[in-house]
């Protein structure tokens, strides 16, 4: 019996571990930019993402729409405005040593026209082609610290 309660505290230990560690919080930041053709402008507070947008998009102007900033908790998505009728949810579902994994999903009018995992390493940004825009497509830079 004293075998039984030392395995079960023991699992139980584990258990508690390891949920604790995949529950912690890790600081996103979302940005969401128009790229279009219309003229040449690229915003100033997209300088540090300006020569990747360049070697993946074929666009001559780049607009940030706007600037999040995230809490992620593991499996609890984040639901980010982007103009009437879509919006953008990032959720976290992993936690590795420099990295972690996000699961973003892109809506219009509630149901999902994207949904795709990423795995980010920390200080690191991605760029996400998205739905048009206007006279041109919405591009998402996500990063995690």
């Amino acid at each position: 019996m004293k075998r039984i309660s030392s395995f079960s505290f023991f699992a139980l230990f584990l258990f508690l571990l390891s949920t604790s560690t995949a529950f912690a919080q890790v600081q996103t930041r979302v940005r969401i930019i128009e790229a279009s053709n219309a003229g040449i402008f690229v915003d100033s507070a997209l300088t540090d993402v300006h020569s990747q947008l360049g070697s993946l998009f074929n666009f001559t102007s780049y607009r940030l729409l706007k600037d999040t900033q995230l809490s992620l908790v593991g499996n609890r998505p984040v639901d980010i405005f982007v103009h009437p009728g879509r919006s953008v949810e990032i959720t976290l579902v992993g936690e590795y040593k420099n990295l972690v994994e996000l699961r973003i999903r892109v809506k219009r009018d509630g149901a999902p026209i994207l949904n795709t995992r990423v795995r980010l390493s920390l200080g690191r940004t991605i760029l996400i082609g998205g739905p048009k825009h206007g006279e041109g497509t919405i591009v998402f830079a996500i990063s995690a610290r």
